[in-house]
């Protein structure tokens, strides 16, 4: 997904990058309207919702968790890329006078050794006390977050959320109305890319020793919750997967109205992974859909989706364009 910093309240461009689902904030007091800043791995990302509606969503590549696997430390440039784009979310959300706010932070910040000293000055952007959360609540929160206003055809009584992150991957299979039981993978799309993937193209090797590593966790994910062959349905959530399908579908923009809810074929998801995983980045980022910010790290999340619809046997996938700030939001409200 190509992100677009936006300026909300007017909808007009302020700098590069992406916004999805533009539409200024009503001013009425009386509204119950929640912020929600999810400080990810390889994105930020930032949630306005109003009565359970989206009125503000943004994304910015920020790569906080890049290197982190090697040397279990956030980067200096990482870091202050995060924190720059915290100071645009925090103007935001003033601007749109927004003071119930939550900052929950995953992966990167949890492996990390200097993440509690980051999470310092987060506070003292936002001015609120982030949430470093678990991967399973992690799980948890998207399994709820995927669900907002997505319609699921046959009244499934099983599914399974996918979240895709950029340092960890969360399964949580449950009835829709849950509680999930949720497993926490230690890879996502730029964690696994920086393991296993080194060469530009990804040598086959390299490609096979990727998805082996997903294919493992997902042997033991089902050996702990053996309903996960069962499922129904299984929904994917963040920007790997929404990316792989707007490549699938051609978009050159986000457009949820398009891709929420839409049936991503094991097929079409194994076509996209052949054609960027055999072509160098400086090609790869022709492809229609695959915005430059997340060309380096595509190939290992193709990696990690390929490998749980393997394993899984699944013909296809369900697309949710909500997320973990989506469950946030809605856990906050009730």
């Amino acid at each position: 997904m190509s992100p677009r910093s936006l300026r909300m309240v007017s909808c007009r461009r302020r700098r590069p990058g992406r916004a999805m689902g533009c539409r200024s904030l009503m001013s009425n007091s009386s509204t119950p309207t929640i912020g929600v800043i999810d400080i990810g791995s390889n994105s930020t990302n930032l949630l306005i919702s109003q009565r359970g509606h989206a009125v503000v969503r943004e994304q910015k590549i920020t790569r906080l968790g890049a290197g982190v696997l090697r040397t279990k430390m956030l980067s200096a440039e990482s870091m202050e890329n995060t924190l720059q784009q915290l100071r645009y979310y925090s103007s935001v959300l003033a601007e749109n006078g927004v003071t119930n706010i939550h900052v929950v932070a995953t992966a990167a910040v949890r492996h990390a050794n200097n993440g509690v000293a980051f999470l310092a000055e987060v506070e003292s952007i936002i001015g609120v006390i982030p949430r470093l959360i678990s991967g399973e609540e992690e799980g948890r929160l998207s399994f709820v977050g995927a669900q907002h206003q997505l319609p699921l055809p046959n009244n499934p009584q099983l599914i399974a959320v996918f979240d895709i992150g950029g340092g960890s991957t969360e399964i949580a299979v449950g009835h829709p109305t849950g509680p999930p039981r949720v497993i926490s993978i230690p890879y996502g799309a730029r964690s696994l890319t920086e393991k296993e993937i080194h060469s530009d193209p990804p040598r086959p090797e390299e490609l096979t020793n990727a998805i082996g590593v997903i294919i493992d966790e997902v042997d033991d994910a089902l050996r702990e919750i053996p309903e996960l062959a069962d499922c129904d349905e299984i929904i994917g959530v963040a920007g790997t997967i929404v990316t792989i399908a707007m490549v699938e579908l051609g978009l050159t923009q986000f457009d949820a109205q398009k891709l929420h809810g839409f049936a991503l074929t094991r097929d079409a998801a194994e076509d996209v992974f052949r054609t960027l995983a055999t072509e160098a980045l400086r090609d790869r980022l022709f492809n229609p859909g695959l915005n430059a910010d997340r060309a380096d790290v595509i190939v290992g999340g193709c990696c990690a989706l390929v490998a749980i619809m393997r394993k899984l046997q699944r013909s296809h996938i369900i697309i949710s364009t909500a997320s973990l700030l989506d469950g946030v939001a809605a856990t906050e409200a009730s």
